[in-house]
């Protein structure tokens, strides 16, 4: 058992060092605050476990089967990327310097529920994320050990770890906010991460 923990743990930390849209928004939120990156992270792991707990039940097994709905989801869940993707542009060219104008309180304007949101959002708009909490859990689960409460087990372990590795994330930005408040440097970090959340959700769009 504890080798396969081990396993789970070390499997755990490739998934979360694999760019994606959720590690981009993270990036993002945090360089509003800190409270809007950590929030953010935790709406993204509570997608996390949602989607762990469906897999848990063989829900995602519908989904993966059932072309239309996977499709729909695709849809809706590139539209928020893209949505996203041009919010953050328009900030960076609304920006001038190295403040957006009404950039004072931009921290504090944004509800903690808003970046929670944006985070749950953009995991459960992902059907990619569904489908792979279906493969990726079963793998970890003992031979002897009961499927379900195993599954719904390493599901929550898998967004407490996340938790604490994207934190990681928020802190290095937070910590480097001296550099990134300079003039132009934040104002390309969000050119960055808005054209890296556009291009994600129009790739998403148009795969089949």
């Amino acid at each position: 058992m504890l080798t396969t923990l081990i396993a789970f743990l070390g499997a755990c930390i490739v998934v979360a060092a694999a760019p994606g849209p959720s590690t981009m928004l993270i990036i993002k939120e945090s360089l509003r605050s800190k409270r809007a990156g950590f929030l953010t992270v935790l709406g993204n792991e509570t997608g996390v476990f949602v989607w762990g707990v469906v897999a848990a039940f063989g829900l995602t097994a519908l989904l993966a089967a059932s072309e239309v709905a996977y499709d729909v989801m695709r849809i809706v869940g590139a539209g928020v990327l893209i949505l996203f993707g041009v919010q953050t542009l328009r900030a960076a060219w609304r920006r001038k310097g190295g403040a957006a104008e009404g950039d004072g309180d931009e921290a504090a304007a944004r509800s903690g529920w808003a970046s929670y949101r944006m985070g749950l959002v953009v995991n459960l708009a992902n059907p990619k994320a569904a489908i792979f909490a279906m493969s990726f859990l079963p793998q970890f689960v003992p031979s002897d050990a009961p499927q379900l409460p195993t599954m719904v087990a390493l599901a929550a372990l898998w967004a407490v770890f996340e938790i604490g590795y994207y934190g990681l994330y928020v802190w290095f930005v937070v910590r480097m906010k001296g550099v990134i408040s300079r003039a132009g440097v934040r104002k390309r970090l969000e050119q960055v991460s808005g054209g890296v959340l556009l291009l994600l959700g129009v790739r998403m769009a148009v795969e089949s």
